[in-house]
């Protein structure tokens, strides 16, 4: 069956970087176009990111010029390279590919 394990997320101090993965199986990963969630406490779940079969980029406007989506069919896995990282960038980051979801990784950005 179709699995996303994400990992990466943790604890970080405002302006610090992270790399969040998330690697699939079960399906033709090169042929999907997976994304990257986030859902705060007590907000919808949000775009972040996502990157076409082609590695064409979309990012929403609040992340943008500080996080990189990018992907490595090899290894069945789409990474977020998240820098400047601020207070309300916490939340619990999921991976989405072909409409299916991962367990999420909580990042918290706190001193």
């Amino acid at each position: 069956q179709v699995q996303l394990v994400e990992s990466g997320g943790c604890l970080v101090q405002p302006g610090g970087s992270l790399r969040l993965s998330c690697t699939a199986s079960g399906i033709i990963f090169s042929i999907t176009a997976p994304g990257w969630y986030r859902q705060a406490p007590g907000k919808e779940r949000e775009l972040v990111a996502t990157i076409s079969i082609w590695g064409n980029t979309n990012y929403a406007d609040s992340v943008k010029g500080r996080f990189t989506i990018s992907r490595d069919n090899a290894k069945n896995t789409v990474y977020l390279q998240m820098n400047s990282l601020k207070p309300e960038d916490t939340a619990v980051y999921y991976c989405n590919d072909y409409g299916y979801w991962g367990q999420g990784t909580p990042v918290t950005v706190s001193s």
